[in-house]
C-alpha cells in the first residue's frame, strides 16, 4: 500500500514539475513586460490559447512541429502589431498612470479577443498528437508531461543564457534595474520594450502549445491562465526572473498535489492562499 502511494506521488511530482515550468514561462511573460515597460499584460493568457487553437487547426495539414512553429510566430507577429500601435499610447504615460492605463488597455484587449474567439471557437482544444505514457518504477507517467518538462527546461535554460550571456539580454536586465542609467549607457529602451514584449508573447504562445499536449483549454480559460501568470510573477518578486521560475515550480507542484488529493477547487484556493502567505512573510517575493 505504501509502495503504491510512493508510485503515485512520483507520477504527481512529474506532472507538478511540468505544469510548474509552464507556470514559470507564463509568469516570465508577465515579469519581462512589467519590469521593462511598467505594463501588466492582462491579455497574456489569450495569446496562449490562440496559439493552441492555431496549432490545433494547422495540425491536420502540417506536421505538429511546423504547425506549432507557425502558430507561435504568427501570434508573436500579432503581439508586435499590438505593441507598435496600442501600447505605444500607453508608454506616453509614466508611473502609476502608465500602470493603470496598461491594466485597462490590456484587460479591454483580452475581453475583445475572447469575445471574437468565442464566436467561432466555443469548445475545448488540445494538441491532436498522441504521446504514449512511460512506466518508470511502476508509475505510469504521461508522455505529454515528460515532453512538456523537457521542452520547458530547454526554453528556460535558453532564456537564462540569453539574459546572462548576450548583450541584448544584459541590456534588458539593466533597463529593469535602472531605466535612467540604461538610457545614459546608450541603450534604446523603446526598441528593447518592443523586443521584450514580442518575446513574452512568443514564450506564452509556446507555453500554450505545451499545455495542450497534456490538457485541454478553451477561450474561457484565457483569463485563468493570465491570473495564474500574475500570481507566479508576484510570488517570484515581479522583476526577478529566477524568482519567477522558482515560484512557478513551487506553485505547480503545490496545485497538482492539492488537486489530486482534495480537488481542483481547493487547489485554486491554495494557489491564492500561498501567494498571500508568501507576500505577508516576504513582501519582496521569492528572489
Amino acid at each position: 500500500m505504501a509502495g503504491d502511494q510512493l508510485v503515485r506521488i512520483g507520477a504527481l511530482l512529474v506532472d507538478g514539475l511540468s505544469i510548474g515550468l509552464l507556470y514559470a514561462m507564463l509568469g516570465l511573460g508577465i515579469t519581462l513586460v512589467f519590469g521593462l515597460g511598467g505594463i501588466l499584460n492582462l491579455a497574456l493568457g489569450v495569446f496562449s490559447v490562440i496559439a493552441l487553437i492555431v496549432t490545433f487547426e494547422l495540425t491536420g495539414s502540417l506536421p505538429i512541429v511546423i504547425a506549432a512553429a507557425v502558430a507561435i510566430v504568427g501570434v508573436a507577429a500579432v503581439g508586435l502589431i499590438i505593441e507598435r500601435t496600442l501600447l505605444q499610447l500607453v508608454y506616453r504615460s509614466d508611473g502609476d498612470d502608465r500602470l493603470m492605463l496598461g491594466i485597462f488597455t490590456t484587460l479591454g484587449l483580452s475581453i475583445l479577443l475572447q469575445g471574437v474567439l468565442s464566436i467561432q471557437y466555443s469548445g475545448l482544444f488540445s494538441v491532436p498528437v498522441e504521446i504514449s505514457s512511460v512506466q518508470v518504477f511502476g508509475a505510469f507517467i504521461r508522455g505529454g508531461s515528460l515532453v512538456t518538462l523537457a521542452l520547458s527546461v530547454l526554453t528556460l535554460l535558453a532564456m537564462y543564457l540569453f539574459f546572462s550571456r548576450t548583450y541584448t539580454g544584459m541590456a534588458t536586465r539593466t533597463i529593469m534595474q535602472d531605466e535612467i542609467g540604461a538610457v545614459y549607457c546608450g541603450i534604446d529602451t523603446g526598441r528593447m520594450r518592443t523586443f521584450v514584449f514580442v518575446l513574452s508573447i512568443a514564450i506564452a504562445s509556446f507555453a500554450g502549445v505545451l499545455y495542450g499536449l497534456t490538457f485541454e483549454a478553451g477561450v474561457s480559460d484565457s483569463f485563468d491562465l493570465t491570473i495564474t501568470a500574475v500570481i507566479v510573477s508576484i510570488v517570484g518578486g515581479v522583476t526577478s526572473i529566477p524568482g519567477v521560475v522558482a515560484a512557478g515550480i513551487l506553485l505547480g507542484i503545490l496545485t497538482t498535489f492539492v488537486s489530486a488529493f482534495f480537488g481542483s477547487y481547493v487547489a485554486t484556493i491554495s494557489l491564492f492562499g500561498t501567494a498571500i502567505v508568501v507576500l505577508l512573510l516576504k513582501p519582496e517575493g521569492i528572489q
